[in-house]
């Protein structure tokens, strides 16, 4: 950061991709070039940790980021005549590439359904799948449940959640979790089950149509028949 204005706070935001070395460092403008500089404070949120002054009028801190408990909100206050003050914000960015999120996957009753989450540019260390239970989200425990869920994690940026025989009660919203050294991110999945009477609807619609109209045609042919006979 270069800082200019007296008594005022800039921030910046950096978004890392994957673990890596950063330097963060406030200096003075050129239009302070006699600004006595008394006082030089670095902190993590409200932490104070140490700097090293590189020249005359800049003062830097080097930080390793290899989890997300190096990420946070870092500031440089210089204070002499006048104060300055910068934030640095360090966040991590993963967006997992969710397959067939857009819509919902559509099945049936006692059939078998496989859910994908797929990270398309870094591996994940670890994969959860979770259920919605009402406003709660439950982890899905694959050993525990054998007989009705399989959770398959082969490649390491893919995992697959398998349903067994479902019914209507595994119908609603599915979350995959990745866990990244730098964050997390989640995606979710809406499956939608269906009983076999739901294609035989329209069907069923028309034969009752036919049998109505079937009816009447009968009734009227012993209507006419009484009527002739009577006559």
């Amino acid at each position: 950061f270069l800082l200019g204005v007296s008594g005022t706070s800039v921030e910046k935001n950096i978004t890392l991709d994957s673990p890596a070395k950063v330097e963060l460092s406030c200096s003075l403008a050129s239009k302070y070039p006699h600004l006595k500089i008394v006082q030089v404070a670095w902190k993590k949120g409200n932490e104070t940790i140490k700097h090293i002054n590189k020249t005359e009028n800049s003062w830097s801190i080097q930080l390793t980021v290899t989890d997300e408990n190096e990420l946070g909100s870092y500031s440089c206050t210089l204070k002499g005549e006048e104060e300055f003050k910068a934030v640095f914000h360090l966040q991590g960015k993963f967006l997992p590439k969710i397959e067939g999120k857009e819509k919902p996957i559509i099945s049936y009753e006692g059939d078998t359904v496989v859910m994908i989450c797929k990270s398309s540019n870094y591996t994940p260390i670890t994969w959860t799948w979770y259920l919605t239970n009402g406003s709660e989200q439950i982890a899905i425990n694959d050993s525990l449940l054998s007989d009705k869920y399989v959770i398959d994690r082969v490649p390491a940026n893919t995992t697959h959640l398998k349903i067994l025989k479902l019914t209507k009660k595994d119908d609603g919203a599915y979350w995959c979790e990745a866990v990244f050294k730098l964050g997390k991110s989640k995606g979710k999945l809406k499956l939608k089950v269906l009983t076999f009477l739901v294609p035989l609807k329209p069907f069923l619609a028309i034969l009752a149509e036919v049998i109505i109209l079937v009816a009447i045609v009968f009734l009227y042919e012993v209507y006419s028949k009484k009527k002739e006979k009577h006559a």
